[in-house]
């Protein structure tokens, strides 16, 4: 025998069965492609089960912990800036939209007062159309279906005035001759 394998002869004639590195044994690779298998499923079954439980924790903890919306006062202008009659546009941090217009007939020789603003919203609340001041007209107009509001808010022609959707009215302050206005404020992750 000149060539050497894995088996020996010696003189009983017995082979020795030597180590085989080339391959492992069938049994034992079925075992470790078993033990992945089941390795895998389990991490997959665990990751599921966490993504589920963890988005039905979220949405049950908005639905039962729903912080509440604060006012907040924020600065709009001058008071004194404001013309008797005119209206100047005013946007929220949070994107909320309104109108102040001061009235028409407020004395200019006295210290101005909350009572001679209104502040509406310039949103219709027949479709969200932008609403706007017309002096001219001494209302307010929505160019989208011909929405007419009066100086108070009160929807008085078109489909607002139809459906009874005034603008919203948002409260007011003057301190030291600077005019706020109350909004709706949320803290940074409230929806």
């Amino acid at each position: 025998m000149n060539e050497r394998s894995n088996t020996e002869s010696t003189g009983d004639s017995e082979p020795l069965i030597g180590p085989n590195t080339s391959e492992p044994s069938p049994a034992s690779s079925a075992d470790d492609g078993a033990s992945r298998r089941s390795l895998l499923a389990s991490a997959l079954m665990a990751g599921g089960l966490a993504g589920g439980y963890g988005t039905f924790f979220a949405m049950a903890g908005r639905y039962f912990y729903r912080p509440g919306t604060n006012d907040a006062w924020l600065f709009v202008t001058s008071a004194d800036s404001v013309p008797p009659g005119q209206s100047i546009p005013f946007e929220s941090p949070s994107g909320l939209r309104v109108t102040v217009t001061r009235e028409a007939d407020a004395d200019v020789t006295k210290p101005s007062t909350a009572e001679q603003f209104l502040a509406l919203s310039s949103v219709c609340p027949h479709l969200g159309c932008q609403v706007h001041w017309e002096p001219h007209n001494n209302r307010y107009f929505c160019p989208c279906h011909n929405g007419v509001f009066d100086p108070s808010g009160k929807a008085i022609e078109g489909p607002p005035a139809a459906d009874g959707q005034n603008l919203f009215q948002y409260p007011l302050k003057i301190e030291t001759g600077s005019l706020y206005i109350a909004m709706p404020f949320r803290a940074v992750g409230q929806s």
